[in-house]
């Protein structure tokens, strides 16, 4: 063969070469690139009924505790990435083929307009609020009674409230009717026409006043004084939940369950390990969650038989269910109890979750 064709062929084969290590590269290195997606695993679960750190995950101090047995777990997600610790290309790869994690753009996480520790601090709140909100329907449930704190938070400039009710004033009565709540305020001086009076009686201190304010139309057209409010519950003995880093209002179910067995006599899962999740109002009602798929995996891996799942979730939860465990359905806190009396019991109807 003639050396200026080897040559011409040398050249080729240098060049195919050079451009297949090229491909290499700019691969691997954008394999490393960080990209705008949250990978969301299973989280760890925690035992309601059980302890965190040698601390009871419930305390309950000033009432008559009864002995548990078993699990009443709540559930997480875990996620990696996010605008301060983007994940690469090849972690999001390796997220997208396996089954039990889920890889969603960031913004779903994360708002673009919003700090990355603002969300946490959200968390934070929402996780607090869902505790007060699950020993209410705990409470409830029980058919205890309990109060709540109404205090001022802010005045508005220019309203009639301005200089008259003071940041951390609490809000008594309203025209001589109890303020058992936010809204009991707010529907009370809406009931005025624009330009009547309306009596708020207050505690400043150790000092008891009344404050006679004019209402005003609001911008909606029902009257207002421009007050901002905030409630507190008053309950009459102490429940203290110990749940670490964990965030959010998706635990409410499994922590008005774990009150209930705790304040009641027996044991409410018979000692079976029983996981959910689920938010809940002091009504009692379940609401749904995100990253179903995720918590049913951590709850199987927990040694979970039986889910508990919100109704809102089942049709989602039905196409993911791990291979021996229980969904079942769950809409308001006393249906749960009814559940799992039944499951232990074995009389009377367990709901179960369908496909949609």
């Amino acid at each position: 063969m003639p050396a200026n064709k080897l040559i011409i062929m040398s050249r080729r084969a240098l060049t195919l070469l050079l451009a297949g290590f090229l491909v290499l590269a700019l691969g691997v290195v954008g394999a490393f690139r960080p990209v705008p997606y949250v990978v969301l695993s299973p989280g760890p679960t925690e035992n309601t009924i059980g302890e965190v750190d040698k601390k009871p995950v419930i305390s309950i101090k000033g009432h008559e505790t009864y002995p548990t047995a078993g699990a009443l777990s709540l559930v997480t997600v875990a996620y990696q990435g996010g605008p301060a610790a983007q994940i690469d290309l090849l972690t999001a790869l390796r997220g997208w083929i396996d089954p039990t994690v889920a890889v969603v753009p960031q913004e779903t996480i994360f708002a673009p307009d919003r700090d990355p520790k603002e969300v946490e601090q959200e968390n934070s709140v929402e996780m607090t609020n869902s505790q007060d909100s699950a020993t209410a329907a705990a409470l409830n449930e029980l058919k205890i009674p309990y109060g709540m704190t109404v205090s001022v938070v802010a005045a508005e400039k220019g309203k009639p409230a301005e200089g008259k009710l003071q940041k951390g004033d609490v809000i008594n009565s309203v025209d001589g009717k109890p303020a058992g709540n936010v809204d009991i305020v707010s529907d009370t001086v809406k009931s005025h026409k624009a330009g009547e009076n309306v009596v708020f009686n207050i505690t400043r201190g150790k000092e008891k006043l009344d404050v006679t304010l004019q209402t005003v139309a609001g911008t909606e057209g029902q009257s207002v004084v421009g007050v901002t409010m905030t409630g507190a519950y008053k309950f009459p003995f102490d429940v203290d939940i110990n749940v670490g880093d964990v965030g959010g209002p998706s635990a409410g179910l499994m922590f008005s369950l774990g009150i209930l067995d705790k304040l009641t006599p027996g044991e409410l899962t018979g000692g079976k390990k029983i996981a959910g999740t689920g938010t809940i109002n002091p009504a009692g009602e379940v609401g749904p969650i995100g990253g179903i798929a995720q918590k049913m995996v951590g709850a199987k891996d927990s040694g979970a038989t039986v889910f508990l799942t919100p109704a809102d979730n089942c049709a989602e939860a039905m196409k993911a269910v791990p291979d021996g465990l229980r969904l079942v359905k769950a809409d308001t806190l006393h249906n749960a109890v009814l559940a799992l009396d039944a499951l232990r019991t074995g009389k009377g109807s367990v709901p179960a979750c369908a496909a949609g």
